[in-house]
């Protein structure tokens, strides 16, 4: 008897779970979806010694960017190539607009570069002489300096999208939101209401994360904490905005976490939480900028790393206003009481 129990109680337990379609692909496809996405992310980088970034050209009398040992990663401006290179995520700058050159100074390695860089143009016949040398400054943050925007973000991330959209599927599972129905509030209010319940409740966490530790890290900070809370801000609403789209029409609550496990991972990976992905194929860099979590850390980065004002995320801040409004428009376009 006993056993004949145990058999109908796991062979419920199972097709309770193989009948749940979402969970049961989610478990079989996604890990595989990771594995091959990260593959072929970072694959065939393992032997490069320096990364050496290029605008216009490259010149084929510069031997540099063929080395075998030489990332070469293309920019489509000086600009955002300096400013990398200040910040030690590649070694040299060649411009072969301006045949110029760049070389941090307090980069062993950038100063290594130059040295093959130069030996490289004395020994050439011509093409590729009368390169002009640019000084940046820029001392290499430590790895949690540039992790802390990443580990905000990711913990804003979760915090946003499961916490709005478990609590609304739940709503709707249990009878709640039926209830709703009933009453004179409107779609708009209600997920209007959830968005702005939530946004105190992660940017209260995000600035208690942030403040607690800096107090024994001391990471650095060299721009305005006005300018980073009004991104935080921006950032919160987008990703909450998100989760309500998800939400809006979901009534299981394993369906709900596969499918935000299916949003959350890629924006985890792509984003730039924890590596940086200069040097990854331009398709995925590509792809990285449809994501709300990439333009927080990207703007975040700017603000404590660089000093960057407002001008210069606002890019960064109008994408995720926009989202927002799209998100918001949707959620409430698609969201069902039942």
């Amino acid at each position: 008897m006993v056993l004949k129990q145990f058999r109908a109680l796991f062979k419920a337990r199972t097709m309770e779970y193989v009948r749940d379609r979402g969970t049961f692909y989610w478990n079989l496809i996604f890990p595989v979806l990771l594995v091959l996405g990260l593959a072929f992310a970072f694959s065939g980088g393992d032997d490069k010694l320096f990364k050496v970034g290029f605008v216009g050209g490259p010149d084929p009398s510069v031997r540099l960017l063929g080395m075998e040992q030489v990332q070469a990663v293309p920019y489509p401006d000086a600009e955002s190539a300096l400013r990398r290179l200040a910040r030690h995520q590649i070694d040299f700058f060649v411009d072969f607009t301006t045949s110029g050159y760049a070389v941090n100074e307090e980069s062993s390695k950038g100063r290594l570069v130059r040295e093959l860089f130069l030996a490289q143009l004395a020994a050439s016949p011509g093409g590729a002489a009368g390169f002009s040398e640019t000084s940046v400054v820029g001392k290499a943050p430590r790895y949690v300096d540039w992790l802390v925007p990443g580990v905000i973000g990711m913990n804003m991330l979760f915090s946003s999208l499961f916490g709005v959209g478990f609590v609304i599927v739940r709503y709707r599972k249990n009878g709640v939101l039926k209830r709703f129905k009933a009453t004179p509030v409107a779609a708009l209010n209600f997920v209007s209401a959830q968005a702005a319940s939530r946004l105190v409740i992660v940017l209260l966490t995000s600035a208690f994360v942030f403040a607690g530790t800096n107090a024994v890290l001391r990471f650095m900070m060299r721009g305005s904490y006005l300018n980073l809370l009004l991104l935080t801000v921006l950032g919160i609403l987008c990703m909450i905005s998100l989760g309500l789209v998800f939400a809006s029409r979901m009534r299981s609550e394993e369906m709900a976490n596969g499918v935000l496990n299916i949003v959350t991972f890629p924006m985890l990976a792509l984003s730039g939480v924890f590596f940086s992905l200069e040097g990854s194929p331009a398709i995925l860099r590509t792809v990285s900028r449809a994501f709300p979590l990439t333009h927080f850390i990207e703007g975040a980065r700017a603000i404590m790393l660089d000093g960057a004002g407002l001008a210069a995320v606002a890019p960064n801040m109008a994408v995720l206003a926009g989202l927002t409004v799209v998100f918001l428009a949707i959620a409430a376009a698609l969201f069902q009481w039942e």
